[in-house]
């Protein structure tokens, strides 16, 4: 990848907001300068550290489920900003804190990551994507785009 920054967007598209971190990923394609990957992942922790291995700067999108209100959106930086592997603030069974946790004991983390949540509201099979949610995707992938300046 040769220090390529990267663009992950997590989710599941049957899941109604758990879908926000694709949803990011798909409104940036064709509006980043060439260097910049963008993938989509389920969350697999293997997948994340393959994603941003070499990688000097990895932004990660995510659904989160905090109890904040739907569409917050939280930004953090650095992989010791991220609540520890096993405490739940993905919507995934495995999530990212696992994937960097496994990342660092193999070295294989990127030099900056990046983490935006958004904050999900009905993750129900088949539910559609909320409209707080909704916006907040419009408002991350312009905050990606800010950061990749």
């Amino acid at each position: 990848m040769s220090g390529d920054p990267v663009v992950i967007g997590i989710g599941s598209d049957a899941r109604g907001d758990d879908a926000a971190g694709l949803e990011v990923v798909r409104l940036l394609h064709g509006t980043l300068p060439p260097p910049v990957l963008l993938t989509e992942s389920s969350g697999d922790p293997m997948h994340l550290i393959t994603a941003w291995d070499g990688a000097r700067m990895a932004i990660v999108i995510d659904a989160v489920c905090s109890g904040a209100e739907p569409g917050t959106v939280t930004t953090r930086r650095g992989p010791a900003s991220l609540p520890p592997a096993g405490r739940r603030r993905s919507s995934h069974a495995l999530g990212l804190a696992d994937a960097i946790a496994l990342g660092e004991a193999l070295g294989r983390l990127p030099a900056e990551l990046v983490f935006f949540g958004i904050e999900g509201g009905d993750f129900g099979l088949d539910s559609p994507i909320t409209p707080p949610v909704r916006a907040a995707i419009r408002r991350t992938a312009e905050a990606v785009r800010r950061a990749l300046r």
